[in-house]
């Protein structure tokens, strides 16, 4: 019983602490659903389903690899191979936006999908996407 409750109390604190991420990237609460015919925020910027939990997308990964901060490292990749920086998707394209900061501009794009969709060049990279 004891084992269960301490797994329920460490999924529980998971999920909450999780969403804080979303701070340490420009327009982290903002980042557009790049699901077709879909509306609102991406909430899991970094995973491949839209809530976040499970499995990492390209750019979770970097994000990861960067110490979960907003590098100019990260800030100039392109994890998702869709031909755009992650700044430039974030809407920080001169990578200077620091963590309580106001992005240069808006999110146009997910760091973590390459956009669009249905183009051919981005359906491997999009394998794992889960739009529902």
């Amino acid at each position: 019983m004891n084992r269960l409750a301490l797994g329920l109390l460490i999924v529980v604190g998971l999920c909450v602490a999780f969403p804080t991420f979303r701070e340490r990237i420009p327009n982290g609460k903002n980042v557009p659903n790049p699901c077709q015919g879909s509306s609102g925020e991406w909430e899991g910027v970094g995973h491949n389903i839209k809530f976040g939990g499970g499995p990492r997308n390209p750019f979770g990964k970097d994000f990861a690899a960067a110490g979960s901060k907003w590098t100019t490292e990260l800030c100039n990749k392109d994890s998702d191979s869709d031909g755009k920086t992650n700044g430039e998707e974030l809407g920080d394209p001169d990578c200077t936006w620091t963590k309580g900061g106001t992005p240069s501009g808006q999110a146009t794009g997910h760091p973590g999908v390459c956009e669009p969709m249905d183009q051919d060049a981005c359906k491997s990279v999009n394998a794992a996407i889960n739009c529902l």
